[in-house]
């Protein structure tokens, strides 16, 4: 690997990134075992022959053929985690290389993605920031309080807690999880920013319906970040927040809810001057998004039923309603409900997801059946080798987009949905997402920028050769040193066709065009959230809890004072040469929740395990997550 890094500099040139068709292509960081693995070897015929070689020696290691310009390799799952692979194609250039491991592309992800959301705020100061200084005017720079920071930051905790709590140092002090610290800070911002209407350095139009007063600040999602956090209260928070301050933020929600119109889907709060989204917009990606308000009252519903004064039926009908509103107005072939609001797209089948995670008995009727035909209608969108969501017939992107809102963020709503329709295949899309963000696109680069600056912080993903080729560090977000950036992803242009002309040459040999003058925008904070969600959702179907006999047998009932194993897998194996430890929650009928600790079977098997012995308790439950990321596994004891 040393080897290989040293023939490539940090920053590839675009003069690479032209020949990247010519080579086979593929996620450049690597593959999780068990899971779905292609890549994309353009322009080689069907049956043609593919070989993947060990790349320390050189030996022929598992073949295959392509289709559609395409091959697979799922089968592939060896058992060394340590080497890496190349793929070998005649007629084009073999890949760079990768490895194969368990839950290896979350691992090196989950850091960077909420070290992102660490380096990007606009101040360290949540109480005296100046809103004035920062673009937009929010927690994050380049970007207001619809951000939701803390809607997704605390989705991305309840999936996969005892990853977190191995990071403790940068903003927890030693004393709580960095990602727990961060979801405070946003919370304080949000909080001290109610009522803020005040100056920010600039927008790019006005915030308020139509015919009515405008708004210079949207202060009105602050209430949908304290909801996050007033229900994480309930479930993991309250060893790092205080009842005092939980009891303030819960008040200010439920004083200003209606008032905010938090109560309902919104329609027409902005009014943009962007050539991209001009004009006011049915809903877009400031502030008004399609399945906003379904996530905030399911979050008070969640926080409220944990009251004594509480009204959590309030929200739930509201949440009920705003879901409702999309399973009959949702329409995948309207543009503005779709791939026009960009990165705000993916809080749609996402919201439907969280209501049937969290309280499937109580979602509205037609709530999977609304999220099945957005599925149906995504996977007849992504039938080309790349598996990308194409635009239409003949758009493939959007030809001059200013945003990243695609892939990056619709392979968390693709693994929401696979997991709660029982559709593999739609498991297999969403990796398809992920490995488009690792190069398997048309330029065959990461969307992300490797800056020398951003390898140097540690803010780049291992194994990555080529990073986007271009970057603007020093817009208005200011994120050249900000770690896990995501830069550009490819236009129209970059995407080659077959059987279609393009300047009186066979789009399949034109391909002189794709990489030049690759666009990148400034990145963006939500477009970073959109990704979190992505490796949020991953875990709904690589995280699992179980009972085991002595034998190894899944069991549920047991009789009492007998030995048996709590076995957790989940994307924890943080070190492969070593044992990582972890822990689950464990509940003995009505005695206390504790934490119960557990180590690895072997070396990065990503399974954990620990012996248990039940005593006099009836039913005993062993659980990892929160909310509707939970996964329990319950057993009887016989007298």
């Amino acid at each position: 690997m040393v080897i290989f890094i040293l023939l490539f500099a940090a920053n590839q040139s675009i003069s690479a990134q032209q020949s990247a068709l010519k080579r086979v292509l593929v996620n450049q960081a690597g593959y999780n075992s068990g899971e779905s693995k292609r890549f994309v070897a353009w322009g080689i015929a069907d049956k043609t022959g593919f070989e993947i070689v060990s790349a320390t020696t050189g030996k022929t290691v598992f073949k295959g053929i392509i289709k559609n310009y395409s091959g697979d390799f799922s089968l592939f799952n060896p058992v060394d985690h340590v080497s890496e692979y190349i793929i070998k194609v005649n007629g084009l250039q073999s890949s760079v290389p990768f490895k194969i491991a368990p839950f290896y592309l979350e691992l090196i992800s989950s850091k960077l993605a909420y070290d992102f959301f660490v380096d990007v705020r606009g101040s360290t100061d949540p109480v005296h920031s100046n809103e004035a200084k920062v673009y937009g005017g929010g927690p994050s720079r380049d970007c207001g309080a619809y951000g939701l920071e803390t809607v997704f930051e605390t989705m991305f905790y309840a999936s996969n807690p005892a990853l977190f709590d191995n990071w403790k140092n940068e903003m927890g002090e030693g004393k709580m999880p960095d990602l727990v610290a961060l979801i405070l800070w946003h919370a304080e911002f949000a909080y001290n920013h109610i009522n803020y209407n005040g100056p920010v350095a600039e927008r790019h139009g006005w915030l308020g319906y139509k015919d009515s007063a405008k708004m210079n600040y949207d202060y009105w999602n602050t209430l949908d970040q304290l909801a996050a956090v007033c229900a994480a209260y309930h479930s993991f928070l309250k060893p790092y927040l205080s009842a005092e301050k939980y009891q303030a933020y819960r008040k200010v929600c439920l004083e200003k809810w209606t008032a905010y119109d938090r109560h309902k889907v919104v329609r027409y709060w902005t009014y943009s001057t962007k050539w991209v989204d001009s004009g006011y917009q049915e809903f877009n990606e400031m502030g008004n998004a399609f399945g906003q308000s379904v996530f905030s009252n399911l979050f008070m519903y969640l926080c409220e039923k944990n009251e004594a004064d509480g009204k959590p039926e309030q929200f739930l009908k509201w949440a009920q309603l705003s879901a409702e509103d999309i399973i009959k107005n949702w329409d995948f072939n309207n543009p503005r409900h779709m791939w026009w609001i960009r990165n705000a797209e993916h809080i749609t089948p996402q919201a439907l997801a969280f209501f049937l995670l969290t309280v499937p008995d109580k979602a509205p009727k037609g709530t999977k059946e609304k999220l099945t035909a957005w599925a149906n209608h995504i996977s007849a969108k992504t039938t080309n080798p790349w598996q990308y969501r194409v635009h239409n017939d003949t758009e493939r992107a959007h030809p001059k987009t200013k945003e990243l809102g695609g892939a990056p963020a619709l392979g968390g709503s693709l693994f929401a949905a696979a997991y709660l329709l029982n559709q593999p295949q739609l498991r297999e899309l969403a990796w398809s997402q992920v490995n488009f963000v690792f190069g398997l696109n048309p330029l065959g680069a990461h969307l992300s920028n490797k800056s020398k600056e951003r390898v140097a912080l540690n803010g780049y993903w291992e194994g990555v050769e080529y990073g986007w080729p271009d970057s603007h560090p020093n817009g208005y977000g200011q994120l050249g040193l900000v770690r896990g950036t995501l830069d550009g992803t490819p236009l129209d242009k970059d995407f080659p066709r077959m059987n279609q002309k393009v300047d009186g040459k066979m789009a399949d040999t034109a391909t002189d065009k794709i990489g030049k003058n690759a666009y990148a925008t400034e990145g963006w904070a939500i477009s970073n959230r959109g990704w979190m969600a992505t490796l949020t959702f991953s875990s709904l179907h690589s995280t699992a809890i179980y009972f085991v006999n002595a034998a190894g047998k899944k069991i549920t009932h047991v009789g009492k004072l007998k030995k048996v194993f709590i076995r957790l897998k989940a994307p924890l194996n943080l070190h492969p040469d070593k044992v990582d430890e972890a822990w689950v929650e464990l509940k003995e009928e009505d005695a206390p929740t504790i934490k119960y600790q557990l180590k690895e079977t072997g070396p990065d098997t990503g399974t954990f395990s620990a012996a248990y012995t039940p005593g006099q308790f009836h039913k005993v439950t062993a659980s990892y997550g929160y909310s509707g990321f939970k996964k329990q596994a319950v057993l009887e004891v016989k007298k």
